[in-house]
């Protein structure tokens, strides 16, 4: 099966996530795509890695080293995210 065949529209590329099995293996961090590695994290499967502290459960933590869930999956943290911004109306 060819990958073009997976991935027919765009929104089935953003909806992608990685597989539990993928997340739970013992692939290393630098052997996972950069897209599956966030994922990952995201979901709450693999550790993270950061000197940036979030507020859970109303206290400043730091989550170096804990497997904690992104907002879309059901955890703390918001969502950051870097991805393109839908062009919104110019003011006059």
């Amino acid at each position: 099966m060819r990958l073009d065949e997976l991935f027919l529209y765009d929104d089935d590329i953003e909806e992608w996530k990685a597989t539990r099995k993928l997340c739970k293996s013992n692939r290393s961090d630098a052997s996972l795509g950069a897209s599956a590695l966030a994922s990952c994290k995201s979901q709450g499967f693999r550790a993270r890695k950061t000197k940036v502290k979030h507020k859970i459960n109303k206290k400043r933590q730091n989550i170096t080293g804990r497997k904690v869930k992104g907002k879309k999956y059901g955890g703390p943290l918001p969502f950051y995210g870097s991805g393109t911004s839908k062009p919104g109306k110019k003011k006059k």
